[in-house]
C-alpha cells in the first residue's frame, strides 16, 4: 500500500512539472508574438492629439498627492502603441501608459501621479511618452506650487 502512494505522489509531481514547462513555453511564445507585433506597429506611425499637455495643479500642501489623466486621441489611421513605459523627470512622479493599443479614433489617457513629499516652492515635473506617433507624443508637464504643511 505504501508503494502505491509513493508511485501516485511521484507521478503527480512529474505530471505537474511537465505542465509548468508547457505553460512557460506557451508564455514565451506569446511574448515573442507580442514583441513581433509591437515591432511592426512601431513601423506604422500614426497621429495623436493631446487635449492638454500641461496641467497646473495650483497650490497644494507638502505631502499631498496630485493625480491627473492626460487625455489624448489617436487621430491617425493606425493603432497607437507604447513600446515602453513613459519616463518622468524624477522618482516622485509616476506615469502609467495604456496597456493595449489605442485604435484610430479612440480616446485614452496617460495617468500621472506626483508625490509632493519633501518638495517645496514652485515645481515643474515632465513626462516623456514613447509611442509610434509622428510627430512624437508631446511632453506632458505638471506645474504648481507646494506650501509647507503646518
Amino acid at each position: 500500500m505504501k508503494n502505491y502512494w509513493l508511485i501516485l505522489f511521484c507521478g503527480s509531481i512529474l505530471f505537474t512539472s511537465c505542465d509548468f514547462r508547457r505553460k512557460g513555453k506557451i508564455a514565451d511564445d506569446m511574448d515573442a508574438a507580442n514583441e513581433k507585433a509591437m515591432q511592426q506597429a512601431m513601423k506604422d506611425t500614426t497621429a495623436v492629439v493631446v487635449t492638454d499637455s500641461i496641467f497646473n495643479f495650483g497650490t497644494i500642501k507638502q505631502g499631498a498627492l496630485v493625480e491627473h489623466n492626460f487625455v489624448f486621441k489617436n487621430t491617425g489611421n493606425k493603432p497607437l502603441v507604447f513600446p515602453e513605459n513613459p519616463r518622468a523627470s524624477c522618482g516622485c512622479t509616476v506615469p502609467t501608459k495604456p496597456e493595449k493599443p489605442v485604435f484610430p479614433g479612440d480616446t485614452a489617457f496617460i495617468k500621472v501621479v506626483f508625490n509632493s513629499a519633501n518638495k517645496m516652492g514652485h515645481v515643474t515635473k515632465k513626462v516623456t511618452v514613447y509611442s509610434n506617433a509622428s510627430p512624437s507624443f508631446p511632453q506632458l508637464v505638471l506645474v504648481g506650487d507646494i506650501e509647507e504643511n503646518k
